[in-house]
């Protein structure tokens, strides 16, 4: 058998730089539809309901009419209230009528987060009897 010898520095060793990017390219593609298959998952495809569905046939006997003016005021029989005022109220309400409903008539001016956060208050009181009124 026959050896080549070489001088010891006489050359530099190469370093085969292919396959290394071949490798890191299929890593960086499967990332990337990896992250663009799960932005898919994260969109929440609702319909959300207009005034035809999900409205009461049924008008409610005797309700509680909660009020939301444009500055952000809760009236009740109206009188200006605040959330204790409010609770207090509705629990005297439910007091008198055990399957009485709360209905909430807020103005379409009013900022979402400032209905939700009074509806936040009803619910805690009156538990599944609250509802939005709409036109």
């Amino acid at each position: 058998m026959k050896f080549k010898h070489q001088k010891q520095g006489s050359q530099m060793p190469e370093v085969n730089l292919v396959p290394m990017m071949d490798v890191i390219m299929t890593i960086l593609t499967f990332f990337i539809l990896v992250s663009m298959s799960l932005t898919n998952f994260q969109a929440v495809d609702a319909s959300l309901p207009t005034t035809d569905k999900g409205t009461n046939k049924e008008r409610p006997q005797d309700p509680l009419v909660i009020g939301m003016n444009r500055q952000g005021q809760v009236l009740i029989e109206n009188a200006t209230v605040n959330d204790s005022q409010i609770a207090q109220q509705v629990v005297t309400y439910f007091q008198k009528n055990p399957k009485g409903s709360i209905v909430l008539k807020a103005d379409k001016a009013l900022p979402y987060e400032k209905v939700v956060q009074t509806l936040g208050v009803l619910r805690d009181v009156g538990g599944d009897r609250v509802s939005l009124a709409i036109e």
